[in-house]
Formats: structure tokens, sequence, C-alpha cells
């Protein structure tokens, strides 16, 4: 079969909604950002592309892909959208990954975009001719797994199911922010981001990871359901509201030597799963199992992993229940520190992945997320 090679991997800084460095580029700019970017590093004639799948989730539907396609003068490139809610970027590049090693591809662009900043308010038909808010709920209300309340649903759930209490999860957001601070400080995310031009300033730099955070600090801030018996969820614990993209490209081994290009890393396998809605930040415990186990691998074989923190709860719960290594988990930070730019953040994770286990000289990695609705995915990436 053919291999699915990443022949470059980008992403934008990640900037804080309705009032960050980004917040007046739109999901269509940011998705042309990183697709330029792409094309440029990967040295391929820009046509040469046979799809464009871009991963959207509150963009309002329509074939974002296309639209963007279309922007960039790629005329001859198709497009998809696709939507897994919070996995949607990982969706994207497993799209593009199962395409290219079925040979029906040979080389697509996939990856994430999200501008909450300017995401459409969605309204539907009330009564005597009125209208009413509206949201695409990620699956039937219910009340022990309210659809538009995430952090009981997927923080709190979690954490009654891990039997992790505030401490816990303070001291895994404090951390996270630690080592996003030392990331970004020491330069390691400088390969990965393309800079945003606004206006006449250049946004280059993560803004969501707090430098100033402590326990003391975490510690102080109020739960968001104090009515739940041991309460755990705070802003400081969960992942903030961000905008941002993440592209890679993905291209057949044939396509890859006819064009004489270095590949970066190989799609080694790809894992979703559905759980009951309750229990959606446990999903990661499932996907990571069943993506290794199509890999034909171990967790021991694994160098690195990045859980992304929806809520602190789920990457916290999820090593617990495999067993992992926190000096493994999350070196780079993640949701909490770095944001969650909902449709992008799967990619982000591919992105960064592959520039962490390159930096160090490391060869398996395996990123994983739960999303909306009682699911899960995970995705194994292996330097070449």
């Amino acid at each position: 079969m053919t291999e699915a090679l990443i022949i470059s991997a980008v992403r934008t800084p990640i900037a804080r909604s309705f009032k960050g460095g980004l917040v007046g580029v739109d999901a269509f700019e940011l998705a042309g950002v990183v697709l330029e970017a792409t094309l440029t590093r990967s040295a391929v004639p820009s046509d040469a592309a046979d799809d464009l799948v871009l991963a959207e989730s509150y963009q309002g539907g329509g074939v974002i892909g296309r639209n963007v396609a279309v922007r960039a003068g790629l005329d001859s490139v198709p497009g998809l959208a696709q939507n897994r809610w919070c996995a949607s970027g990982l969706a994207a590049v497993a799209t593009a990954a199962g395409s290219v090693r079925a040979g029906m591809d040979r080389l697509v662009l996939a990856g994430g975009t999200e501008s909450l900043s300017t995401a459409p308010a969605c309204v539907k038909p009330a009564a005597e001719g009125t209208w009413q808010p509206w949201n695409s709920l990620s699956h039937p209300d219910r009340p022990d797994a309210p659809a538009l309340d995430m952090p009981h649903t997927v923080g709190e759930n979690t954490a009654k199911h891990a039997g992790l209490t505030r401490g816990d999860v303070d001291a895994w957001s404090l951390r996270s922010h630690q080592r996003a601070i030392d990331s970004m400080d020491n330069g390691w995310f400088d390969n990965e981001i393309v800079p945003v031009v606004v206006g006449d300033k250049k946004f280059a730099v993560d803004e969501h990871p707090r430098r100033n955070s402590s326990m003391e600090v975490l510690a102080g801030l109020p739960v968001l359901h104090p009515e739940i018996d041991g309460a755990t969820v705070t802003a400081g614990n969960s992942a903030g509201l961000n905008d941002a993209a993440a592209m890679v490209g993905v291209a057949g081994d044939d396509f890859v030597r006819t064009h004489g290009l270095v590949p970066l890393a190989r799609v080694r396998s790809w894992a979703s799963v559905g759980v009951d809605p309750a229990l959606t930040g446990t999903a990661p415990s499932m996907a990571i199992p069943k993506a290794l186990e199509r890999a034909g691998l171990s967790i021991a074989d694994v160098d690195r992993f990045e859980i992304n923190e929806a809520f602190a709860s789920v990457p916290a719960a999820c090593v617990r229940e495999l067993g992992l290594d926190e000096d493994i988990v999350n070196v780079n930070g993640s949701g909490v520190s770095l944001g969650h730019p909902i449709a992008a953040t799967g990619a982000r994770m591919i992105v960064t992945m592959v520039n962490e286990l390159r930096r160090n000289a490391l060869s398996i990695g395996c990123v994983s997320m739960c999303a909306g609705g009682g699911m899960g995915a995970a995705m194994v990436i292996e330097v070449v």
C-alpha cells in the first residue's frame, strides 16, 4: 500500500477569540495563510494537489475547502469540508491519508481553520414569525450530559469518572502553561508557526499561555458548577476560546520520489471511537489503544503523546487509565495553555508533534482528543 507521507506541516499562531490578535481575520483568511505556506514549504507546483480537505466546526456550513482553494487561485483543486467537532482537524488529515494510501490521490492538502471571533450566529423559526437562537447540538440533550454545557458533560464527568480532585486538574493546568511557555521561550514553535499579517502588524506568537499562572492563582478561581459535589472545573483548567489554522501536505511515496521531496513523517494509523456522551472525556483512552493496535505498536513504543486539554481532566484521566508516563504527555502544553481553536486543533497537534519528534530525533508520536457528542480520535505519526 502507498505510504501517506507528510511533506509539510504549518500553523498560524493561536489567538484569543473576540479580543486577540486575529479578531479581524476570518476562518477563510486564516486557512489561506497556511495553504500558501504548505505549498511553499513543500516546494510542489501549486496545481499539483488533488484535493483540499479542510475542517470547520462553527463557520456556518458550506464547502470551506473549495472556497479557500478558489481564493488561492487553485481552480483545479476541489474541496471538502470536514466536521467531527473537536476532532475535525485530525479527521481531515485522516481523510487525506486514507485517500493517498488507497492510491486515489497523490497529494492532498489537509487541516483545519477556526475563527470563533467571526463565527456566524444561527437562528431558527419560532412561533408567529419570530426567530430564536439555535445551535447544532453534538448529541441529544439530557441532564447527565447537557449538550450546551461542556464543563459539566466533559470536564466534571471525566474528573468524577477518574477520581480526580480540583488539585489534580489545577496541577495539570499549571504544568501545561509552564511547558508551553518553556517551548515558546526556547523557540521550539518557531519552525511550525507562519505569521499572519493583520493591518500593519505581524502576528507571530501564541498569546494564550499565561506566564503568571500558579497553584495559588488557579486555586483562587471559582468553579463553574458549584452545585456539583466535588466540582473541579474552572476557567483556569479549561481550554480557551481561540482562533487559528493549521495544515499539512500528505503525499504518496511515488509523488515524493517524482518531485524529489524530503518527507517529514508518515501517518502510520488512525482510529475514531464512540462512547456514551456523558463519558466524552474518556474517549482518548479507547482511541489511543485502537490506533496503536492498527499500527502494530504498543504504548511502550510511543515517544511522545499529546492528548488535547479540552479540560485538564481529559489527559489526566487518560494517563491514569492507560498508565502513561506524564513526562512524555503534552510536553509542549496543549489546549489549556496553547488554546483550543476547535476545528484547527487536531491538525495543530499533528504539526506540533511532527516538529517535536524531529527536533528531538525521536520516532513515534500519538495525538488524541475527545470530541463533542461522545467521540474520540487518535493518530500515530512516525518520523522518516
